[in-house]
């Protein structure tokens, strides 16, 4: 009796009447245009750009994470993509740092905080650039001058090239901002001179040098940037 009431059980969840109904499966466009962007996973949103779902996790198989994904270079991605989907991966994951950039750029820059929210896409550059951002006394940006890409150092850095923009643009002052692409934000001694350098100079030519912070990535709560000012050099 019991061996044919198993095998009546058996029967009944092998049955299609009785199996619960599956959900329905829609595409990755499909569900965008259901239920919009918020509900697509990372793996489906890099889908949409690279056409297939089995690319789309090889590639944050091969770099790890999205995030790292987001700091590959355009010949890194040709390796796994033709030309126009590597341009549209790398622009894809830029436009995000650069808007937010761009939003921060119009509130006051009166903290590292602030200057590193500016500063967001520094976080995605693959060598080292030194900029120059122009304040004026209410703290709001109006200029921002590139002063040198490659190895920051004192002799590339020099200061009549960051303090002339400064000077002919008439700025009530400056920060100095530079990222380091290893994700590290902990200044070299080389930055601690350049720093100490231009402070002197800037004190003797009356010119307002606010910070010097250095870009790098957020790592184990810590913010992400140093601040020259917060540790006390300026």
């Amino acid at each position: 009796m019991s061996q044919h009431i198993f095998q009546f059980e058996s029967e009944l969840q092998n049955s299609p009447e009785a199996a619960p109904k599956a959900s329905p499966s829609f595409s990755v466009s499909e569900k965008l245009a259901r239920y919009g962007s918020s509900a697509l996973s990372s793996v489906e949103h890099l889908t949409l750009l690279v056409g297939k779902e089995s690319m789309a996790q090889a590639l944050i198989r091969y770099f790890g994470s999205l995030k790292a994904l987001s700091r590959a270079s355009f010949l890194e991605l040709r390796q796994f993509l033709p030309q126009q989907k590597a341009e549209a991966v790398i622009a894809a994951l830029s436009m995000s740092a650069i808007a937010e950039s761009e939003h921060a750029l119009s509130d006051r820059l009166d903290s590292p905080e602030a200057i590193y929210n500016a500063c967001a896409d520094m976080k995605l550059l693959n060598q080292e650039v030194l900029r120059v951002i122009l304040l004026d006394a209410r703290y709001r940006h109006f200029s921002t001058i590139e002063i040198t890409k490659g190895t920051v150092n004192e002799s590339l850095a020099h200061p009549r090239e960051i303090f002339r923009p400064v000077i002919a643009l008439s700025a009530y002052g400056f920060v100095l901002v530079h990222n380091h692409p290893s994700g590290d934000s902990s200044p070299s001694d080389a930055d601690f001179r350049l720093t100490r350098r231009l402070g002197e100079g800037a004190r003797i030519l009356q010119i307002n040098m606010l910070d010097h912070v250095i870009v790098g990535q957020p790592v184990g709560g810590q913010p992400g940037y140093f601040s020259f000012k917060e540790a006390g050099v300026l």
